[in-house]
């Protein structure tokens, strides 16, 4: 299975456009020991010609951009990316689908919940109708797996998970089953599974089942600290409240990670433009590299 990181950062990106905050304002004056990141989004293929994209981020062109593979090799246009599985209806998730228009009807894989947020709180299955349009799929949680028409090899199970809805939606504040998802992707000939969850508030024990199952976590990295944004910005809100485990202290993300069995290999994306672990000098980014656990770049090939 190949897996290619095309933006492993959070909303905004890093350096985020309105941001000064010491982690955008070192990399501005290249002061900084670290990588710019588009907003979070993967591909994943079993042959390296025909992609599932993994959420489409306000990013997207620039991504595919530099992703040779997408690129139709013998044609004026097209694509190798034969459709696209979104885990929520975040705005970093799926404003990029609007970015897709150009082309054929979109194959679109979502929860049921999702499609009715992108059909009527924030439209964009209704307004891509006057352009490409959609043909959508639901995407079952009730443990039965799927597969992607056009791309062979792969099969796909989804769980829900305890997060949030974006802000737009009216399951803010009353979760929903489905609003977010982890998804277990497998290689049917050679049995290697990725786990992919860029946003997870909680680890419930299916979650942590999931986890174990797999060849290769890559799980939400949003944020070092629970009270990140409010201790960096002086404002903002804190970690669990907008549906993020932390990585550090008591029952964070590098405790669950460390918790797994040493042959998963264990990745962090959808990393916050705050997040110390940015900078590969940091002593947060150095407790990361001793439990071998990654920080996901743009451009990134994981092979399974």
């Amino acid at each position: 299975m190949y897996i290619r990181v095309l933006g492993a950062g959070a909303g905004g990106g890093f350096p985020q456009w309105n941001c000064n905050c010491p982690n955008c304002k070192s990399l501005r004056l290249d002061l900084f020991s670290g990588k710019p990141r588009t907003q979070s989004s993967i591909a994943i293929s079993a042959d390296k010609q025909n992609w599932l994209l993994v959420n489409a981020s306000p990013d997207v062109r620039t991504q595919l951009e530099f992703f040779d593979e997408a690129h139709p090799p013998n044609a004026v246009r097209g694509t190798g990316i034969k459709a696209i599985l979104l885990v929520d209806g975040q705005i970093d998730h799926c404003a990029g689908l609007l970015i897709l228009r150009e082309g054929e009807p979109l194959e679109l894989y979502t929860t049921r919940v999702v499609k009715h947020d992108l059909s009527t709180h924030f439209p964009i299955i209704t307004m891509l109708s006057h352009y490409c349009g959609v043909n959508h799929h639901v995407v079952p949680i009730d443990g039965g797996s799927f597969m992607i028409n056009d791309i062979s090899d792969i099969k796909i199970t989804a769980h829900a998970l305890a997060s949030r809805a974006p802000p737009y939606s009216p399951n803010r504040n009353n979760a929903t089953p489905g609003d977010n998802i982890g998804v277990t992707i497998e290689q049917i000939s050679n049995g290697k599974k990725l786990y992919y969850a860029p946003g997870l508030g909680l680890i419930e024990a299916h979650v942590l089942s999931a986890m174990r199952q797999a060849d290769c976590v890559l799980v939400d990295g949003t944020f070092w600290t629970d009270d990140e944004l409010v201790k960096t910005c002086g404002f903002g809100k804190y970690a669990r409240d907008i549906g993020h485990l932390p990585q550090s202290a008591k029952g964070g993300m590098i405790e669950v990670l460390s918790g797994l069995p040493e042959k998963i290999e264990k990745h962090l994306i959808h990393i916050n433009n705050t997040n110390p672990i940015l900078n590969e000098d940091s002593p947060e980014h150095a407790e990361l590299a001793r439990a071998n656990i990654g920080v996901c770049y743009d451009g990134q090939t994981i092979v399974l």
